[in-house]
């Protein structure tokens, strides 16, 4: 059993969301306008975007977000918080965007890590992520390449 939710993040998280993604070093930081709209489920024709939190004793401890374009879904961002980590959160974040993904008909979820995070590398394996490929210092500060990890939803079902 575990001692966290993990739901679909809401207007009223933005302020909590923010304050962690900064907290985060490795996390993309977007704009606040950007997460205001995710949790308004403001959506264009071609791009549909999710952002999903995971709270325990109603604090924010963890958030993901997904995007689709078109059949393609795409983990953008995972972030939990330092004091919460190798509890499952991250795990649970992420199958919550692949599921998303699936019941949006979604066929494959993409997504980008540093080669040199060996722990969340091995999370993506253990929800039947493969890696893809390699893009050489991809990330800066410190540099580090980009493995590329896929999961096929169409065998996973």
């Amino acid at each position: 059993m575990t001692d966290f939710l993990v739901r679909a993040g809401l207007a009223k998280d933005v302020a909590k969301i923010i304050e962690l993604e900064r907290a985060t070093a490795n996390a993309p930081h977007w704009a606040e306008a950007e997460y205001v709209a995710m949790a308004e489920r403001r959506t264009t024709e071609y791009v549909r975007r999710e952002i999903f939190i995971a709270e325990s004793n109603d604090e924010l401890i963890g958030f993901a977000v997904g995007k689709i374009v078109g059949d393609l879904a795409e983990v953008e961002s995972v972030a939990v918080d330092a004091h919460a980590r190798r509890r499952g959160i991250g795990k649970d974040l992420c199958k919550a965007i692949v599921d998303w993904a699936g019941a949006q008909g979604a066929q494959t979820v993409e997504l980008e890590v540093r080669a040199a995070s060996g722990g969340a590398i091995g999370l993506y394996r253990s929800l039947g992520f493969t890696p893809e490929g390699l893009r050489p210092a991809y990330y800066s500060d410190p540099i580090d390449d980009a493995v590329l990890m896929r999961l096929d939803l169409k065998k996973r079902a």
